[in-house]
């Protein structure tokens, strides 16, 4: 029997665990490799197998003078990039990618933080993409950043804005990024807003939302599996 795909999550800080991403990930056919770069360095492109996916953390995507190891982090997307290994970039995954392959992230952007239970509304090309094509009507996602990519990467297709920001989601060759949060949970957002002046009310709406929220990051990281298994 041949064996099963093998997909590496990169956790980018102790605070933004996979969650239920792991569980839908090995519902769907694939394997999973786990590395934390907070006490491992980042692995070679020869070890990842056969898809990545980027979690979020706290720290921003152009902060490598604190964090040394995005600089190498940045080399292993645009290599795997390169040679059409799938990525899916979460959060602070979704920044780091696109920054790698030639975007744009403003750090703080002066719109202000974007959190809780947020409508995403799906751009035309969504309807034919492998990954965001499995969404489709209201769409309900968690939020929680202050950074946002401003521009896309030369080439990239935007799938998916909010009524606050562009760029929620994109996708360039076998790379996704989605700026939302798949692996939301109520207990997450909590922590993840702990120095909102909204936290409870925050706390509140993904709750009340998050019947819709699983089902749309269920939705969003099994079709990339599925793309792996492919």
């Amino acid at each position: 029997m041949a064996r099963l795909p093998r997909v590496t999550i990169l956790q980018l800080d102790p605070r933004c665990p996979a969650g239920p991403i792991e569980g839908w990930l090995k519902d769907a056919g694939v394997r999973l490799s786990q590395v934390s770069l907070w006490d491992r360095d980042v692995p070679p492109i020869a070890s990842i197998g056969e898809g990545l996916v980027i979690l979020g953390g706290t720290m921003s995507a152009l902060s490598a003078s604190e964090h040394p190891w995005l600089v190498d982090l940045a080399d292993l997307v645009a290599d795997a990039h390169d040679i059409d290994i799938p990525i899916l970039g979460v959060c602070l995954g979704h920044q780091v990618l696109a920054n790698a392959l030639g975007g744009q992230v403003v750090v703080g952007h002066p719109d202000g933080t974007e959190e809780g239970a947020v409508a995403l509304e799906l751009l035309p090309a969504a309807s034919e993409d492998p990954v965001l094509g499995a969404l489709s009507g209201e769409v309900v996602v968690a939020q929680s950043h202050h950074d946002v990519v401003v521009r896309l990467p030369e080439g990239a297709v935007e799938l998916a804005r909010t009524a606050r920001y562009g760029n929620q989601a994109f996708r360039l060759g076998s790379s996704w990024g989605v700026q939302f949060h798949p692996e939301a949970t109520p207990e997450l957002i909590e922590d993840w807003s702990r120095r909102s002046p909204r936290r409870a009310e925050v706390v509140a709406e993904v709750t009340a939302a998050m019947d819709a929220i699983t089902a749309s990051g269920r939705a969003v990281t099994q079709a990339f599996a599925q793309v792996v298994r492919g």
